[in-house]
């Protein structure tokens, strides 16, 4: 079992939260038809009125996926109305499959790229080679219509982070393209989402990296393929938390266990380190192995009551506590509110 949580300041992760703008991206699909989006907000326990006020922290990345799954089994459309016909589910695990068969990244591209323009019509994917530079380039058909930010947006970061996990190895990015103005005001979340240099205003939208890349080879086989698909949109929707290397595999590790919560020397014999080295590398992260479990219980606390009606006797034990009150205490810490009223709105 978890310790349980200890009266101490909890540490600052700019990363804890995912901001308002990328929330709404989500639902720029739905309000562009005109439909109303809070009850959406709503069933993932996120207030509306709150997440529009200015300076709101946004949402867990929890909710953030809780949102895409809600969107998508209502509108059973993977892109959430984004284009002008959906992605019917399965499209995105299909892309991977096309991607999967390939021997190297060149012919992996290729091959998405093919599948991609037969399951829509509103953008053209092709691999292009620039002398050292190589890059996915998405070009809009219909120069009338341009495609949504967030649909942008997405397409990039996607396709990118599944380029990476086909080669089971870092994709390093000269820069990402898009055909939107840059956006006014600060840009720290986007230096977490897209972490090299962003071109605004471009002919196109993609990514570009080393053409020496190409010839990196498909690592991964049809058995990581099926595990990475039972949680590919947590994975590869959600923007990435501020975590540290190392404090990103241990919550990994611990997100992998869930509901058991492994001893910091059960985590480092994963990690095939000793407990000494883990704790040292997690301090030099600023974090620990405890504080790592409070962060990840909270969210998944803040998930499970908003979208399950698990008992708090029962949610208080998967989360390691040793009691209801205890776990109880550490949700008023944690939100600001009790579990029942959390609930309840």
């Amino acid at each position: 079992m978890a310790k349980d949580l200890k009266h101490r300041k909890p540490r600052v992760n700019t990363g804890a939260f995912i901001a308002p703008v990328f929330v709404f991206g989500m639902l720029s699909g739905l309000e562009s038809k005109g439909m109303n989006v809070d009850g959406y907000l709503r069933q993932v326990g996120v207030d509306p009125k709150a997440l529009r006020t200015p300076g709101d922290q946004g949402v867990t990345p929890m909710q953030y996926v809780a949102l895409f799954y809600a969107l998508l089994n209502d509108l059973k459309d993977e892109c959430l109305g984004l284009f002008s016909r959906p992605f019917k589910p399965g499209s995105f695990a299909l892309t991977a499959r096309e991607g999967l068969s390939a021997t190297d990244l060149r012919r992996a591209l290729k091959r998405m790229s093919a599948a991609l323009n037969l399951l829509q019509d509103d953008i053209f994917f092709s691999l292009q080679v620039n002398g050292d530079e190589a890059g996915l380039h998405m070009q809009t058909l219909d120069p009338a219509n341009a495609t949504p930010v967030f649909a942008q947006e997405t397409m990039v970061r996607v396709l990118w982070r599944l380029a990476a996990w086909l080669l089971n190895a870092p994709l390093p990015i000269r820069h990402f393209d898009f055909t939107y103005p840059q956006p006014e005001g600060p840009e720290a979340g986007y230096n977490l989402v897209f972490p090299a240099p962003r071109r605004y205003g471009q002919a196109a939208f993609g990514f570009w990296f080393k053409t020496q890349e190409l010839d990196t080879p498909v690592s991964r086989d049809e058995p990581a393929l099926r595990a990475f698909l039972t949680d590919a949109y947590t994975q590869i929707i959600s923007p990435p938390r501020a975590f540290g290397a190392v404090a990103q595999k241990v919550r990994n590790r611990l997100m992998r266990s869930y509901p058991q919560w492994p001893s910091l020397e059960e985590v480092a014999a994963q990690l095939h380190t000793t407990p000494s080295t883990l704790q040292r590398h997690l301090s030099a992260e600023h974090t620990s192995l405890q504080w790592l479990k409070d962060d990840l219980r909270r969210d998944l606390a803040i998930s499970r009551l908003s979208s399950s009606r698990v008992s708090l006797v029962q949610l208080a034990s998967e989360l390691g506590f040793s009691d209801s009150p205890t776990f109880q205490r550490a949700f008023k810490k944690w939100t600001g509110q009790h579990c029942g009223a959390y609930r309840r709105r």
